[in-house]
């Protein structure tokens, strides 16, 4: 698996201390505990890195994949995905915002009728239209969302440690699942058909620790 610049540097500090906590990592590297807490997630349930209760991080010197690993490579981002939450490109950006706060998600995906992904809106995209002297019940959400191809999604058959690598990596709350297929002009074109969030990786670990 290719890591992050960052996981690499933690890798080779936990390698050079023998064991070390969280907390000493995130000190030598001039961060938080909340912001290291999903790479050492992923370097442990990946096996590189073994995780003791009051003791620390130590590197797993045998580095083939270890029960956990071989598990989540197993799963499937279509058992996990939810339902899609979607809107219009005409759809105006105070019926974005009133979807968002229905649905209680922090993100809309962006779909032509035929429900073909065309973009992405945030939280942040909302309010930083909010505080312009646009009307939020005229302008419609195609002119400030996120285009493609500058979209992060996720296939039905990837692996679920992939999609939650894009969620951390990228630091977005959620991927729009799409099953690609070629149309009658042969333009590549996906189709929404869920949504793999944050949410989705938490319940998938709490789901993995309670079998374990």
């Amino acid at each position: 698996m290719e890591w992050t610049e960052r996981q690499q540097r933690i890798v080779e500090i936990v390698k050079a201390s023998g064991s070390i906590t969280g907390e000493k990592i995130a000190s030598m590297l001039n961060l938080t505990r909340a912001t290291l807490r999903p790479d050492l997630t992923i370097l442990t349930m990946s096996g590189v890195l073994v995780a003791r209760p009051r003791v620390g991080y130590s590197y797993r010197e045998d580095l083939g994949p270890s029960p956990i690993m071989e598990r989540m490579l197993q799963l499937r981002v279509c058992a996990f995905k939810s339902m899609p939450v979607t809107v219009l490109e005409n759809a105006s950006i105070y019926e974005a915002a009133v979807a968002m706060f229905t649905q209680n998600v922090g993100s809309l995906t962006v779909v032509r009728e035929d429900r073909v992904l065309l973009g992405m809106i945030s939280r942040k995209d909302i309010m930083k239209a909010s505080i312009g002297k646009i009307d939020l019940q005229q302008v419609p959400v195609g002119v400030i969302m996120t285009r493609m191809p500058n979209i992060y999604m996720a296939t039905l058959d990837e692996p679920v440690l992939s999609a939650a690598k894009k969620l951390v990596q990228h630091q977005v709350d959620s991927l729009p699942v799409v099953e690609e297929y070629v149309d009658e002009n042969g333009n590549e074109c996906y189709e929404v058909v869920g949504r793999f969030t944050k949410t989705n990786v938490t319940k998938l670990f709490v789901e993995i620790a309670e079998t374990e």
